[in-house]
């Protein structure tokens, strides 16, 4: 159980971290963000996540531990699909280098919120009706199967509200954050479910989630052109999916009383299993990614790898 005194800790410090990583971005509005700064920052930003989840275990419960990491990892791998359209709207709305660090954190920020609104939301439901997972599984699975069939390079087109609001004569930089906003709210209905399938405790969701936004930034210019080098990211994110949604589908039946289904037991999931499949499907996704697009180089991605990119 997790204390009111540490709830208070915790907010004061996401808000104190979030409010000095806009104080950053804000003061290097108009500086380029170098390899070696963005390789400080997700280090140290991974480092922090990690110690907080290794804490758990003494102050918190192992259980807690170990459901952080689960669901830390799975949302940090979602983030990744999140980063690559984030790519795709900044190069395709030709944002200058300099900006782009604002605009990714009023992008980070707005997630932050919205993820939040959906947790208090899905948290209410889980108290009141354990049969919503049923649903959070079937949608988990639906998302799987719509992810998979894909295309690895799907190019990201402009929805009728940000047409609407370019011909009003809307900038470039509005227009993107608008554009990043509202992806933003399709990737919380996917990831939110997803976490819901690891762990119920909102303090761990929470948590979770922030560290996995957190560094989101400056990981943007670390990857660069390697993100495009991950072309099995897709399929392995819908595995993963797929996952949860029967890991949530069978607790459902536990927990609404069917724990057999034509006299077959209803098979339990552990947590370990969950953190071993995802940590194994991630790890595995990768090494089939970087195998299979080794010697190609598509390129510096546009506005990343270079600053001659202007907002018009």
């Amino acid at each position: 159980m997790i204390t009111p005194f540490a709830w208070a800790i915790t907010l004061t410090a996401i808000a104190l971290l979030i409010a000095f990583d806009f104080f950053i971005a804000y003061k290097d509005r108009h500086k380029s963000t170098s390899l070696t700064k963005a390789t400080l920052w997700v280090t140290l930003y991974v480092g922090i996540a990690i110690a907080f989840g290794i804490s758990l275990g003494f102050w918190a419960t192992h259980q807690a531990r170990t459901e952080f990491f689960a669901g830390w990892i799975t949302e940090y791998s979602l983030s990744f699909d999140n980063l690559f359209l984030f790519i795709l709207i900044i190069s395709r709305m030709k944002i200058a280098r300099e900006k782009q660090e604002l605009v990714l954190l009023i992008g980070i920020v707005s997630s932050l919120f919205l993820r939040g609104i959906f947790i208090a939301a899905g948290s209410a439901l889980v108290e009141s009706f354990h049969g919503v997972f049923f649903f959070f599984g079937v949608f988990l699975i639906y998302t799987a199967i719509k992810l998979f069939g894909e295309s690895e390079k799907e190019e990201w087109k402009e929805g009728r509200a940000i047409l609407s609001l370019k011909k009003r004569g809307a900038s470039a930089f509005v227009l993107t954050l608008v554009a990043i906003s509202l992806t933003n709210v399709l990737f919380a209905l996917d990831s939110i479910p997803a976490i819901f399938g690891l762990t119920k405790s909102t303090y761990v969701i929470v948590t979770a989630n922030v560290f996995a936004l957190m560094g989101l930034r400056q990981l943007y210019f670390l990857l660069g052109g390697l993100i495009q080098r991950l072309i099995y990211l897709t399929k392995g994110l819908s595995v993963i999916l797929a996952f949860i949604g029967v890991k949530l589908i069978l607790e459902a039946a536990v927990a609404t009383h069917h724990e057999k289904v034509w006299g077959v037991a209803v098979p339990v999931i552990s947590l370990q299993l969950s953190l071993a499949v995802i940590i194994g499907t991630l790890i595995l996704t990768s090494i089939l990614s970087l195998y299979k697009s080794r010697g190609h180089n598509d390129g510096p991605v546009a506005g990343i790898q270079d600053g001659r990119s202007e907002a018009h």
